[in-house]
């Protein structure tokens, strides 16, 4: 592990979990990822990837629902927040202005070399969340969260932040070793929207002549994002070896998932409580 510079800012790293919603992450248990802290139930400010992470880019990570509370209020705390994640004192919502994106804050005003690698092609390099970033790539495979950190450097001259936008836990939750003949295949929806790497991202569910979409196949799918995120918990703990301690985490989802509720399956155009409810757990290692 590399040395610990103590007079330095925090390495701070954004995990993304791409369509993992709560009860999801909590069914799996991670053991290693508990160690960051208690794991919340938060809401995501969109339902769909892009939109969502253009939020978690403008240092809007998912958030509580407190009452009687006015919303400037709330921003005000939660970038505060970015004091501890970043090991400074000097943060607040106005530090953002005039551009308003954390990646162009951290690169220009703090000193931070800024990475990015991203899963979902809509994402891709050549959209607009590839500001301020020093490198921004899309991975060969949308599921290979290892390929990621093996990738991952860590210098003592400047901190680093880094962007994970991991996409095990995104339809069809299937892990890198996987060969894609196996990939489960969805039939039955009505008014589908894709993504441009042709994964389905959401609709109402349907009969269809060929095949009905039971519950018992939404269940199988919602077991198999289970599944991804316990194999992504032993990855994260080969993360969490490599990191210098400085390192602040947060690990979390840009949306949740449907899996049959109300007729629905996936995600995107969908108003539903399970597409905004996304794990959210963060801190120093323990």
């Amino acid at each position: 592990m590399p040395r610990k510079n103590r007079s330095a800012p925090n390495n701070y790293i954004l995990i993304i979990f791409d369509s993992c919603r709560y009860d999801a992450f909590v069914n799996a248990q991670p053991k290693v990822m508990r160690r960051l802290g208690q794991v919340e139930k938060r809401w995501s400010y969109a339902s769909w990837t892009a939109p969502s992470h253009y939020n978690l880019l403008m240092g809007l990570l998912p958030h509580q629902s407190p009452r009687q509370v006015f919303a400037s209020e709330y921003y005000k705390k939660d970038f505060l927040k970015y004091n501890e994640r970043l090991g400074s004192k000097k943060i607040e919502f106005k530090s953002l202005v005039p551009q308003l994106y954390f990646p162009v804050f951290l690169k220009h005003k703090m000193g931070y070399r800024t990475h990015a690698m991203v899963s979902l092609p809509v994402l891709n390099p050549k959209t607009i969340l590839n500001s301020g970033f020093d490198s921004y790539q899309l991975m060969d495979k949308h599921n290979d969260m290892r390929a990621m950190v093996k990738q991952m450097k860590f210098t003592e001259d400047k901190p680093s932040f880094y962007v994970l936008n991991v996409g095990e836990t995104h339809y069809p939750y299937a892990l890198p070793d996987e060969p894609p003949e196996l990939w489960p295949r969805i039939s039955g929806v009505h008014g589908v929207f894709k993504h441009l790497d042709e994964h389905v991202v959401g609709g109402k569910l349907v009969e269809s002549k060929d095949k009905f979409f039971n519950q018992k196949a939404l269940d199988d799918l919602r077991q198999r994002q289970i599944d991804a995120v316990q194999y992504l918990d032993n990855v994260v703990e080969e993360l969490f070896d490599l990191v210098p301690e400085n390192t602040y985490i947060t690990i979390t989802a840009d949306h949740g998932e449907l899996f049959g509720e109300e007729g629905f399956f996936g995600h995107g155009p969908i108003q539903h409580d399970k597409v905004f409810e996304v794990p959210f757990v963060e801190g120093k290692l323990r």
